[in-house]
């Protein structure tokens, strides 16, 4: 099932009610879904290899942390917190202010920035080692199949 974006995520809290939370696809609803979002952004940096390595060890403790609370929803929040540590970095290491479209909607040259480019590798390790980890997994399919 997608990412409901009708819900109203002023008032939900998805920790007390995670039957209302859906996976979706990517990152979708990254910056919706509370408290997790107000637990895992203020720790998600990108801007320097250093910054991006801190951040994505903080935000791989969190997700180990939910994942010992038997939280899915943490722990999924958790993963696009570090999927979108990895997708940001990389738009900014390919382009310029991180801008892939210019004004008229066409694509900006590519300028590659070997810092964001190191700091985006950062991140798509722990990407790897949560989108792989098997409790995740197992969590993940119990989660949708009981919840959609």
């Amino acid at each position: 099932m997608s990412f409901d974006y009708d819900l109203d995520f002023d008032n939900i809290d998805f920790r007390k009610e995670p039957d209302k939370y859906r996976v979706g696809r990517g990152e979708q609803g990254v910056l919706m879904v509370e408290p997790y979002k107000g637990e895992i952004l203020p720790h998600w940096r990108f801007k320097t290899p250093e910054i991006a390595k801190e951040s994505s060890e903080k935000i791989y403790q969190l997700f180990e942390e939910y994942k010992e609370k038997n939280d899915f929803v943490g722990m999924d929040m958790a993963r696009k917190f570090i999927q979108m540590g990895y997708t940001r970095a990389r738009r900014y290491a390919n382009y310029k202010g991180g801008k892939k479209y210019d004004k008229e909607g066409e694509i900006n040259p590519r300028e590659i920035n070997d810092e964001k480019a190191e700091s985006a590798r950062i991140f798509e390790e722990k990407w790897k080692i949560v989108r792989t980890d098997e409790e995740y997994l197992k969590k993940k399919k119990e989660h949708q199949k009981k919840y959609g």
